[in-house]
């Protein structure tokens, strides 16, 4: 038996991030409302979590492809180098 947690994070693997921050806006939407049970809002709240971290890797991963443009001793760009990383 799957907890809620593995329930919510289930088919949020493999979801664009698009998709898994439209859904998460929603989910906030319907929270900050107080219009859904206790149990829904549990429910709610697990998938929103699930939802926020695949944004999260997301953006890492995509942060981690970024490049800066080199520019050589004229001013002109030379080439591409990745993006420092602190």
């Amino acid at each position: 038996m799957k907890t809620e947690k593995e329930e919510a994070a289930a088919d949020v693997s493999a979801m664009p991030f698009e998709k898994a921050m439209q859904e998460l806006e929603s989910i906030v939407g319907e929270l900050e409302k107080g219009s859904v049970s206790l149990d829904e809002s549990v429910r709610l709240y697990a998938r929103g979590k699930a939802l926020q971290e695949r944004c999260e890797k997301l953006l890492a991963e995509a942060e981690a492809r970024v490049e800066k443009i080199t520019l050589g001793e004229n001013g002109a760009p030379k080439g591409v180098a990745p993006l420092d990383v602190d």
